[in-house]
């Protein structure tokens, strides 16, 4: 798979302790996606993926609504150069 495009998100809400990264983990994989995601210290959840321009698109939809227990309250949504990474992971 080509990775042409690479972005980074910051998702606001009540995204830590309700599975939201490993929501976002499985949703990447099911997308072929690669990259990584992690809790802030600020509450927020990052995440960074590079793949094809319509998966990320599919992954960034997935972020404004989260797992059932989440209450996202805002995605901010950054370019970012294609990093090397293998798979999808939590960090």
């Amino acid at each position: 798979m080509k990775r042409s495009e690479a972005r980074r998100w910051l998702v606001r809400g009540r995204v830590q302790g309700v599975g939201f990264r490993y929501f976002v983990q499985r949703k990447a994989v099911e997308l072929g996606l690669d990259g990584w995601t992690r809790n802030l210290d600020d509450g927020t959840v990052e995440v960074y993926a590079a793949g094809p321009l319509e998966r990320l698109s599919d992954l960034a939809a997935a972020l404004h609504v989260g797992p059932r227990m989440a209450e996202v309250r805002g995605v901010d949504e950054l370019e970012d150069v294609v990093r090397k990474t293998a798979g999808f992971s939590v960090r």
